[in-house]
C-alpha cells in the first residue's frame, strides 16, 4: 500500500510538470514529489523490518526522521547525495506549502529529474523493480531539455536576486522568495540546513553591501551536478564537488553566510541505554565497544548535556554507525576482555583488535 501510494504521487508530480497550465504547477509538483518519497522511504522500511511509528506519540515518523533511518539501514543503504537531493526537494516544499518561494524553472526541473533517478534507484535495490514498470509508454519524459551546468544556474539566479534588489526596484518580497529557493539548496551538503528569515535577512544584506554569490552562499561552492544519457534515459545527480574548499563562520556577526541554530538534544539524541539496544548488545558490551573506538570522547558521536546538577551524555547517528560497523567487523569477545567495565584495568587483556581508542 506505501509503495502504491508512492508511485501513484510520483505520477502525479509528473503529470504535474508536463502540464500546459502554471497556475499551481510549481506547488503541486513539489508537494507530491516530497510525499512520493516519504511514502517510498517508509515502504522500503517497513519492507526492512524497521518501525516506522513513534513509540511515545502514537503517530508515524516524519519525512527527516524517515532518512535518517534509510541511511542506517542497510537493506535501503540511502546514500549521502541522495539524502541530500530529498532533504532539499523537502525544503522547497516546506516553503512552498507553509509560506511562499519563487523557484526557477531550472531548478525545478534539476530537483525534479534528480527526484525521479533518485526514486528509480531506491524502487530497484529494495524491491527490485523499476519506475518505467509502473509508468504506460505512452507516458512522456520528465522534460527532455537536460539541466545547465550547476554552476551557471546559481550564477544566473544570484544576478537575478541582484537585480530586483537594485535601487527603486521595490522587488525586495520577489528577491526573498528566491533567497530563500537557494538557502533551501543547501540541504544538499547541510543536513541541519532550516531556511529561517533570519537566514533571507543576512543573505539579503550580504548582497546589498556588494558580496559575490559565494560569500553569501558559501555552501553551494560545494555542490555539483552529474548529468548521463539523453532523451528519456536521462539520469540526474546532485553531489558534493570533490576537493571544494569549505570555509566556517566563527559568530553570528558575520554577514558571510546562513547562520544555524542546531538544536544539538535533536543531534545526539540516543542515550546510552538506547544505543545498546538499537546494536542488539547488552549495556556492559556496548561500554566495552565505546571505549574502544573512542566514542564518549568524540564531539562527532557524543554530546553531555547538563540538566539541573546532572550531566548526560548522549549520542548521534554517527555513533551508532561507527559501532554497527565494528560490532559486525571486530571480535566482540577479545573487545570484551580488552575493555570490559568495572575491576581493574591492568587485570584486562591487552586489545589486539584494530583502531583502538586506548592504545592497544
Amino acid at each position: 500500500m506505501l509503495k502504491k501510494k508512492a508511485i501513484a504521487s510520483l505520477t502525479t508530480a509528473v503529470s504535474a510538470f508536463n502540464s500546459p497550465t502554471e497556475d499551481g504547477r510549481h506547488t503541486l509538483v513539489l508537494l507530491t514529489l516530497q510525499h512520493s518519497f516519504e511514502m517510498l522511504l517508509k515502504a522500503a522500511l517497513v519492507q526492512a523490518g524497521v518501525s516506522v511509528f513513534d513509540k511515545k506519540l502514537g503517530r508515524s515518523i516524519g519525512f527527516e526522521k524517515c532518512i535518517e533511518l534509510a541511511r542506517q539501514c542497510p537493506e535501503i543503504k540511502l546514500r549521502d547525495s541522495e539524502a541530500g537531493t530529498l532533504r532539499t526537494i523537502d525544503a522547497l516544499r516546506d516553503d512552498e506549502q507553509h509560506w511562499f518561494n519563487d523557484v526557477s524553472e531550472q531548478i525545478l526541473y534539476l530537483h525534479a529529474r534528480a527526484g525521479i533517478t533518485t526514486f528509480d534507484e531506491i524502487l530497484t535495490r529494495v524491491f527490485a523493480d523499476r519506475l518505467g514498470d509502473y509508468l504506460p509508454n505512452r507516458v512522456l519524459p520528465l522534460s527532455l531539455d537536460p539541466p545547465a551546468k550547476l554552476e551557471i544556474l546559481l550564477d544566473s539566479e544570484f544576478k537575478a536576486i541582484q537585480t530586483l534588489l537594485a535601487p527603486g526596484r521595490r522587488a525586495t518580497h520577489d528577491a526573498r522568495a528566491r533567497i530563500r529557493a537557494l538557502l533551501a539548496l543547501e540541504s544538499h551538503v547541510n543536513e541541519e540546513t532550516r531556511v529561517s528569515s533570519k537566514d533571507v535577512d543576512r543573505v539579503q544584506n550580504g548582497i546589498r553591501q556588494g558580496q559575490s554569490r559565494s560569500e553569501v552562499f558559501p555552501r553551494l561552492n560545494d555542490l555539483d551536478t552529474r548529468v548521463e544519457g539523453s532523451g528519456a534515459t536521462i539520469t540526474v545527480h546532485v553531489t558534493k564537488r570533490e576537493g571544494a574548499p569549505i570555509r566556517y563562520v566563527s559568530d553570528e556577526s558575520s554577514p558571510a553566510a546562513a547562520i544555524r541554530e542546531v538544536d544539538m538534544q535533536k543531534k545526539f539524541y540516543l542515550s546510552a541505554s538506547d544505543l545498546a539496544a538499537k546494536l542488539g548488545l547488552t549495556a556492559p558490551r556496548a561500554v566495552a565497544l565505546r571505549r574502544h573506538h573512542g566514542i564518549d570522547v568524540d564531539p562527532k558521536c557524543s554530546r553531555t548535556f547538563k540538566f539541573g546538577s546532572q550531566n548526560h551524555i548522549q549520542y548521534s547517528d554517527n555513533a551508532f554507525t561507527r559501532l554497527r560497523e565494528a560490532r559486525d567487523a571486530l571480535d566482540m569477545k577479545l573487545i570484551w576482555s580488552a575493555h570490559r567495565p568495572g575491576g581493574s584495568k591492568v587485570l584486562r587483556e591487552p586489545c589486539t583488535q584494530p583502531d583502538c581508542a586506548e592504545g592497544g
